[in-house]
């Protein structure tokens, strides 16, 4: 059992399935699709930051201190109440989190042609399988035993998930939930999407977690309870040599090359390669630009240390 002391707590591994490997310690590549947009620090109350698109119709915020750590939605004007609102909770990779930014960030950049509206205002498809295509056509299947009204659809592996609630009673309900692990405070991540969610913001998340490409950890970052369901690879033993003319010496990654690595294929995967890989590196690299430790200075409050606050309950749709 390894002791607080000890050096290889904090050794970085390549953990698959990305949707079981948890935070990262930090918001990195989830922001980094909108590094250029607005940033805003708040001084008091849980969200401590928002970032916004230019116009402020799209709110990103950060609750480093509570359950639900991100809150994401879009509106017709700034002050104008949410059409669709999605939440991540403390435990959700952030690379997920990315999935949906990153095509955020394309569709306001987009909006004009869509009459200036963004198709990030668009309505949901009627057909509640486009919303999930990324994981049926990745070989998730439908649980034949959800409940009536509700569709279920579940990886190969039985440890994630989609739960569809067809039981709309409002626009404002959560009837989408894309989740993976078993229940619990520190083990279940969670994505919420309330009902007039376009689906392709949807499918955009969903698309990420259907990706098997293994995403970086330290091993204390990883539950214990979670071992057991994933599997971990030291860093410097997956460095992967492409064959050239004549023989080379391969050098292993350091972190920081690791750490710019993943969450440069973060956004690639989810955006579908929108941009070029050199303008993905430098808005990752932007986002860290002033170190991980300084939050008020332009980077993120660890996600790792965010602890439920004093009336804060387990999930409310722990399985």
């Amino acid at each position: 059992m390894p002791v607080p002391n000890d050096p290889s707590l904090y050794e970085e591994v390549l953990v698959s399935p990305m949707y079981l490997a948890g935070s990262s310690g930090a918001g990195d590549a989830g922001f980094a699709p909108v590094a250029h947009w607005p940033h805003h620090y708040l001084d008091e109350g849980p969200c401590q930051l928002v970032v916004t698109s230019p116009d402020r119709r799209v709110q990103i915020g950060w609750f480093g201190d509570d359950f639900e750590l991100w809150k994401i939605s879009a509106a017709k004007e700034a002050v104008a109440a949410p059409r669709w609102t999605a939440t991540f909770n403390h435990v959700t990779p952030p690379e997920i989190v990315a999935g949906l930014t990153t095509a955020l960030a394309r569709d306001y950049a987009d909006a004009d042609a869509y009459e200036g509206n963004g198709r990030f205002l668009a309505n949901p498809s009627v057909y509640w399988a486009d919303a999930v295509r990324p994981l049926t056509d990745a070989g998730w299947t439908r649980d034949g035993g959800a409940e009536r009204g509700t569709v279920e659809i579940v990886a190969p592996d039985g440890h994630a998930g989609v739960l569809i609630d067809n039981r709309l009673s409002g626009w404002d309900d959560e009837t989408v939930t894309l989740w993976a692990g078993p229940p619990g405070w520190g083990t279940r991540a969670e994505a919420v999407f309330t009902a007039r969610t376009p689906s392709h913001l949807i499918a955009a998340t969903a698309a990420v977690m259907a990706e098997s490409a293994p995403v970086v950890r330290e091993r204390h970052q990883i539950d214990r309870r979670m071992e057991h369901l994933v599997t971990l690879a030291p860093v410097a033993q997956a460095v992967t040599v492409a064959p050239t003319a004549e023989p080379s010496v391969s050098r292993a990654p350091t972190p920081l090359d690791v750490r710019r690595t993943g969450v440069t294929q973060a956004v690639q995967r989810a955006a579908r390669a929108p941009r070029t890989a050199a303008d993905l590196r430098v808005m990752a690299a932007q986002s860290r630009s002033t170190g991980a430790a300084q939050f008020r200075s332009g980077t993120l409050a660890p996600a790792a240390a965010a602890r439920p606050s004093a009336n804060s309950s387990t999930s409310r749709r722990s399985r």
